[in-house]
Protein backbone atom coordinates (compact mmCIF):
# COMPACT_ATOMS: atom_id res chain seq x y z
CA UNK A 1 0.00 0.00 0.00
CA UNK A 2 1.15 3.64 -1.17
CA UNK A 3 1.31 6.66 1.54
CA UNK A 4 -1.51 8.32 -0.51
CA UNK A 5 -3.69 5.21 -0.45
CA UNK A 6 -2.43 4.59 3.24
CA UNK A 7 -3.61 8.51 3.57
CA UNK A 8 -7.06 8.40 2.26
CA UNK A 9 -7.29 4.80 4.33
CA UNK A 10 -6.91 6.61 7.36
CA UNK A 11 -8.92 9.92 6.34
CA UNK A 12 -11.86 7.54 5.53
CA UNK A 13 -12.11 5.16 9.03
CA UNK A 14 -11.18 8.48 10.65
CA UNK A 15 -14.52 10.56 9.49
CA UNK A 16 -16.20 7.34 10.38
CA UNK A 17 -15.16 7.09 13.56
CA UNK A 18 -15.53 10.66 14.25
CA UNK A 19 -19.49 11.11 12.66
CA UNK A 20 -20.20 7.43 15.02
CA UNK A 21 -18.93 9.17 18.31
CA UNK A 22 -21.25 12.58 17.23
CA UNK A 23 -24.01 10.36 16.99
CA UNK A 24 -23.53 7.92 20.18
CA UNK A 25 -21.52 10.00 22.49
CA UNK A 26 -21.27 13.78 21.95
CA UNK A 27 -22.06 16.03 18.53
CA UNK A 28 -18.22 17.85 19.44
CA UNK A 29 -16.74 15.15 17.53
CA UNK A 30 -18.03 16.40 14.80
CA UNK A 31 -15.14 19.28 15.19
CA UNK A 32 -12.42 16.32 14.38
CA UNK A 33 -14.40 15.40 11.36
CA UNK A 34 -13.77 19.47 10.69
CA UNK A 35 -10.31 19.00 11.23
CA UNK A 36 -10.05 16.13 8.82
CA UNK A 37 -12.02 18.32 6.31
CA UNK A 38 -9.50 20.98 6.70
CA UNK A 39 -6.03 18.86 6.81
CA UNK A 40 -7.54 17.45 3.97
CA UNK A 41 -8.15 20.80 1.96
CA UNK A 42 -4.62 22.05 2.80
CA UNK A 43 -2.76 19.25 2.24
CA UNK A 44 -4.70 19.31 -1.61
CA UNK A 45 -2.71 22.53 -1.74
CA UNK A 46 0.65 22.00 -0.12
CA UNK A 47 0.99 18.34 -0.90
CA UNK A 48 2.16 17.48 2.56
CA UNK A 49 0.43 16.20 5.05
CA UNK A 50 1.34 15.10 8.93
CA UNK A 51 -0.44 11.84 8.51
CA UNK A 52 1.72 10.95 5.62
CA UNK A 53 5.09 11.31 7.70
CA UNK A 54 3.86 8.72 10.04
CA UNK A 55 2.90 6.57 7.35
CA UNK A 56 6.17 6.92 5.80
CA UNK A 57 7.69 5.53 9.43
CA UNK A 58 5.70 2.99 9.27
CA UNK A 59 7.05 1.76 6.15
CA UNK A 60 4.46 2.55 3.17
CA UNK A 61 6.05 3.15 -0.12
CA UNK A 62 5.84 6.28 -2.28
CA UNK A 63 4.11 6.33 -5.44
CA UNK A 64 6.10 5.67 -8.57
CA UNK A 65 5.89 8.62 -10.74
CA UNK A 66 4.39 8.04 -14.56
CA UNK A 67 7.04 8.85 -17.17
Amino acid sequence: MTVNEGLRLMAGVFTLVSILLAHYVSPYWLLFTGFIAVNLIQSAFTKWCPAMVILRKLGFKEEKPLS
